[in-house]
């Protein structure tokens, strides 16, 4: 259900020249997915990081590059803006700003088609924030959400973290398809957290509380939020600067008085509502889990969840500069094969076209 991609942390962004090209190219790439398989292959693509990956590289961008995330999602936004009416596949999201816009975007292609369940996937879009930011601490920030969905209430979220002392990002995968009629499941998506996930860069110590091995430890949690013996939860919590459990990650005093108000005034029942509480951060979440490890001896997980092509060249000119001409062609040729494959006479030819190119 979710995978990761690690990248190196690259600044600067894509000329205009090259954005637009790639903003056509992605549209007509979409438009033969759809006509030659299906609108549905288009969601289950972009739940692959490889194919992702690959597709930054076609459309010209860095393939080794933080920034490969925000331009080809923002390709893929304006693709599926355009197509919408088509393929009945809606973007939210993006970068920064764009990102907290995530629930507006949801809510306006929720109203514009009649679909009832926008205030589901709008806690799904939290839900998923909020795990990979604050279960998983790898020292990653997330800065870029990016939400899709259907008309089915299929979805599937690729969001970005930064990580400024180590000058890499980390991109996460989730969708739902494995979880059929459990799509909008909070529970369900929760005690799944840690199924096939992958990525490329390890980290050695990342305190993971998605992982199965850590599920004792998330019933310690909400446990001690209703325990009576507040005195000697508050003697677990003060921790020193830096504690020896993890050396790697430093604790910040912790907030009792945020404790308190969790415990008293709103008592979360489950860890799904610990997770979506509202202020409930990494740093409360890390001081919880290290205090059910004390008091209750709960395993703590220090294992990192994780597990390209070149058509055009690159940004920068690595491994060779983008010719614009040959980019338009490519575009031109692909949209008249869109063409021809919306021409019923002309579809099946133009799949066996395609079968014989991937025999090549």
């Amino acid at each position: 259900m979710r995978k990761v991609v690690d990248l190196p942390l690259h600044y600067g962004k894509a000329p205009y020249w090259l954005m637009q090209r790639m903003k056509r190219l992605t549209l007509v790439i979409f438009e033969i997915i759809a006509s030659t398989f299906s609108e549905d292959e288009i969601l289950k693509r972009l739940a692959d990081p490889f194919w992702i990956q690959a597709l930054g590289g076609l459309l010209g961008f860095d393939w080794h590059s933080s920034g490969l995330t925000v331009t080809t999602t923002s390709a893929i936004s304006y693709a599926l803006t355009k197509l919408s009416d088509e393929l009945k596949i809606f973007p939210t999201g993006g970068k920064g700003k764009k990102a907290l816009k995530t629930p507006e975007d949801i809510y306006y292609w929720a109203d514009r088609y009649s679909l009832d369940f926008a205030s589901k996937l709008v806690t799904l879009s939290r839900l998923t924030a909020r795990v990979d930011n604050n279960l998983i601490q790898d020292g990653y920030t997330i800065y870029h959400h990016f939400f899709v969905f259907n008309t089915k209430g299929d979805w599937v979220v690729i969001q970005q973290g930064m990580n400024t002392k180590l000058r890499y990002a980390r991109r996460y995968h989730w969708n739902s398809f494995d979880l059929k009629d459990n799509r909008f499941n909070l529970d369900t998506i929760i005690k799944r957290l840690g199924a096939s996930i992958t990525a490329f860069k390890k980290h050695q110590k990342v305190l993971n509380l998605s992982d199965e091995a850590s599920s004792d430890t998330r019933r310690g949690m909400l446990e001690l939020l209703k325990s009576r013996d507040f005195k000697k939860l508050e003697r677990v919590l003060s921790f020193p600067a830096r504690e020896p459990i993890i050396p790697s990650l430093d604790l910040s005093p912790l907030g009792l008085e945020k404790i308190k108000l969790l415990r008293y005034k709103n008592p979360p029942e489950t860890f799904k509502d610990l997770v979506l509480q509202k202020g409930v951060g990494a740093k409360t979440i890390r001081a919880l889990a290290l205090a059910s490890h004390v008091i209750y001896k709960t395993p703590l997980c220090y294992k990192d969840p994780v597990t390209f092509t070149y058509a055009h060249g690159g940004k920068d000119g690595y491994p060779y500069k983008i010719k614009p001409k040959d980019y338009d062609k490519t575009v031109e040729i692909l949209h008249q094969l869109s063409l021809k494959l919306k021409d019923k006479k002309a579809k099946k030819k133009a799949e066996e076209f395609l079968i014989k190119l991937t025999e090549l």
